[in-house]
């Protein structure tokens, strides 16, 4: 057996074991899920009856299509005021321009249960129901700092001529961004709605906090 053989083996044993460990666990799950027991870690039967009480549980429902109206709405908000502070800490030189990247940093390792609570200490002293505004809101926080980090890295491989040759050939300031910048960044942000429709769709933690009694 060649070297090349036996390394191109290795990597798929390789990638079979990490493969495994992601994806193990979510097959077991799921073969469990047909077990007819409520807690017991014992096989004690194949049965469909919690996929029955899955579709019969209203509350679970509501719960899904909140989160999916929450989720769509918090990412497209967050992803056009992300992209478009992106575009300015890109474009432009103002004061305070290090401290605010700094802020959007510091956003990103904030743990979920501090902003909650800080969330929530602030809607108190505005007296703000809670609800879907104030989830929103929580969601939009949470996910706008990494709209700004992955669209600057699309910005960092940006040449800024193309915008002073935009201008040059006569564009205003909104057809150099929707007709030039845009298009060269739109996997950028396409990206970032996705990854921040996956964080507002998986969060509890803040949403805990910031959720109210009248919108689960």
């Amino acid at each position: 057996m060649s070297r090349v053989t036996a390394g191109c083996i290795g990597k798929r044993i390789y990638l079979g074991l990490i493969y495994s460990l992601i994806y193990l666990p979510l097959l077991v799950l799921i073969a469990y899920s047909f077990n007819n027991a409520t807690y017991s870690l014992l096989w004690h039967g194949v049965t469909l009856k919690w996929y029955q009480e899955l579709w019969q549980d209203q509350d679970l429902w509501q719960g899904l299509v909140h989160s999916l109206q929450l989720g769509v709405v918090a990412s497209t908000l967050a992803t056009v005021l992300g992209t478009l502070a992106a575009s300015a800490l890109f474009r432009y030189r103002f004061v305070g321009k290090r401290a605010f990247n700094g802020l959007i940093f510091l956003l990103i390792v904030i743990p979920d249960i501090l902003l909650g609570v800080s969330l929530l200490i602030l809607f108190s002293l505005f007296k703000m129901p809670l609800g879907f505004n104030s989830l929103l809101i929580g969601h939009v926080t949470l996910c706008l700092p990494f709209v700004v980090v992955t669209v600057s890295t699309r910005f960092s491989q940006f040449d800024k001529n193309t915008i002073e040759a935009a201008k040059d050939l006569g564009a205003s300031e909104w057809q150099t961004f929707s007709k030039v910048v845009l298009p060269m960044i739109a996997t950028a942000v396409i990206g970032a709605w996705l990854l921040c429709f996956t964080l507002s769709f998986d969060d509890v933690v803040m949403s805990y906090f910031i959720s109210g009694p009248n919108f689960s």
